[in-house]
């Protein structure tokens, strides 16, 4: 029987691993990289090699979480990745195997593989569409979990679904607005609106709508991306989360995503790229 997974979420989110850079020739639509106090910058000044503040690749701040990144290949911007996305809408009209074909996509063509060991940075996030440049030219690619699921999230926007980014703590995953969806081991609820499926593309073996067990019923945020602009401002404050499972009585609103909560990401994202 399916887990239902309750997770009120406004426009909040949280951190997720680590990532890197070096040396690395960009595809479309960033094509130079610049550094400025250590820091590497692309040319929206959005920093690949810092999550956290206002022109970190997520925007985490002590209040709020924008995953500036995502946007880089949406809109006007959009490119290699949408256009996957469209392809696979094309080919596949059910909107659930269209669904798990994208999944599958960057199941089976993202190895995962550590920044450092790739880059040789500690931290470095690519954009969707340079990861997708990347399968495009090798038929495989090479990420961690964050590249897998901001590339998902875009392709999932060119293929015409809506869809989300979430992270707890430690990780993060793409979510997919599939309300008929029998095969999901949990379903999430964002804002009030069910139908929410996880997509865990990290594992070889996943299917979609697998979801590791430490998520059921855990703290959970999540941004549903959107075509947004690339500017430098900050991101919106958050409303309060709350994280319950099936028909427990409901909690008092918790902010999940608060000041508190940001400061100890923070904190533990620049303890991590210390070592």
């Amino acid at each position: 029987m399916v887990k239902k997974v309750r997770v009120l979420v406004g426009l909040i989110g949280a951190l997720v691993v680590l990532l890197t850079f070096a040396g690395y020739a960009s595809a479309t639509p960033s094509p130079g990289f610049h550094e400025i106090d250590g820091e590497v910058f692309d040319d929206w000044q959005v920093c690949r090699t810092r999550a956290y503040d206002e022109d970190g690749y997520y925007q985490i701040t002590e209040a709020s979480f924008r995953p500036a990144i995502a946007f880089e290949s949406l809109g006007e911007n959009a490119d290699l990745a949408c256009s996957r996305g469209e392809q696979l809408a094309r080919k596949y009209p059910d909107r659930h195997q269209r669904a798990e074909a994208i999944f599958h996509f960057v199941r089976d063509r993202v190895d995962y593989t550590s920044d450092r060991d790739q880059f040789g940075y500690d931290e470095f996030a690519q954009n969707a569409d340079e990861l997708a440049a990347k399968i495009n030219g090798k038929g495989v690619g090479c990420g961690d979990c964050e590249d897998s699921a901001v590339l998902l999230a875009v392709m999932y926007k060119g293929a015409g679904f809506r869809s989300a980014i979430a992270v707890s703590s430690g990780h993060t995953a793409t979510l997919v607005y599939l309300p008929d969806y029998k095969k999901a081991a949990a379903v999430f609820e964002l804002e009030g609106e069910p139908g929410w499926v996880w997509a865990e593309a990290t594992g070889r073996n996943n299917p979609l709508g697998w979801v590791p067990k430490e998520f059921i019923g855990a703290g959970l945020a999540a941004y549903e991306v959107t075509a947004e602009a690339i500017e430098q401002q900050g991101p919106a404050v958050p409303s309060a989360a709350i994280a319950r499972t099936g028909g427990a009585a409901p909690s008092p609103p918790f902010p999940f995503i608060g000041v508190v909560g940001f400061l100890w990401l923070l904190s533990l994202f620049r303890r991590r790229r210390a070592h």
